[in-house]
């Protein structure tokens, strides 16, 4: 056993049943081996509707497997996703691994710096010393202090993904989860976030991302994991 492998799926199948098509059976993934180390940049990459999204989902628990298994190492050993409880899965999601979607959802009136912060003071991390981390995060990402104290529901596009960005890499998660980070960036920002990444995987963080920009993939990634499209929708 690899002591460095972090996350990992084993025969990993995904297929989703669509009730309002008469019970159609949509298979999206099937028989996926993949295991990211720590240090790791893995790069999910195939053509669109290979399933690259439902992946990371399965990664993070949010879709469960229909077959095969999602395991992730914990601070306690591993946990397989689709087996664990409720309460060790939201354990799990606090201390080892971290999500930055490609949309920011968050609890409206709240100012950006306590949005970024909160994963830290969920640690137990005391209030100052994370609000001094996550602004120094939102530093790193340029942006402007003036909307720090403001919520981020009227921010612009690429405004909202810094603070999403920032959010998901302050507790600094030893498995990061990427879904195109890079999103709605331009390329200044866009090299921002990439040095973050070479940070986390400095630290020894693995991380397994989408990245539909090119140049950006080819910056952050260490090797890439290709998907192929699975057979038609079945009956």
């Amino acid at each position: 056993m690899n002591d460095n492998l972090m996350i990992e799926t084993r025969g990993l199948a995904k297929t989703f049943t669509l009730h309002q098509q008469n019970g159609a059976r949509l298979p999206v993934l099937d028989g996926i081996d993949l295991a990211v180390a720590r240090g790791e940049c893995v790069a999910l990459t195939g053509p669109s509707g290979t399933g690259k999204s439902t992946l990371l989902r399965c990664l993070y628990g949010n879709y469960l497997a229909s077959a095969g298994e999602v395991r992730v190492r914990g601070a306690d050993g591993w946990v397989v996703l689709g087996r664990a409880a409720p309460r060790d899965v939201l354990l799990l999601r606090r201390d080892t691994l971290g999500y930055v979607s490609q949309f920011l959802r968050v609890i409206p009136r709240v100012p950006t710096l306590d949005i970024v912060a909160a994963p830290l003071r969920e640690r137990g991390v005391a209030e100052d010393e994370a609000r001094e981390r996550a602004a120094l995060l939102l530093r790193a990402l340029s942006l402007p202090e003036r909307l720090w104290r403001l919520p981020p529901a009227t921010f612009s596009g690429g405004e909202q993904q810094r603070v999403n960005i920032a959010r998901g890499l302050v507790a600094e998660h030893p498995v990061l989860l990427l879904d195109e980070p890079t999103a709605s960036l331009d390329a200044a920002n866009a090299e921002r976030v990439a040095q973050l990444i070479d940070v986390a995987r400095g630290r020894g963080a693995a991380i397994a991302g989408i990245f539909h920009d090119v140049a950006i993939r080819d910056r952050v990634a260490t090797r890439c994991f290709s998907l192929t499209l699975t057979p038609e929708v079945a009956t």
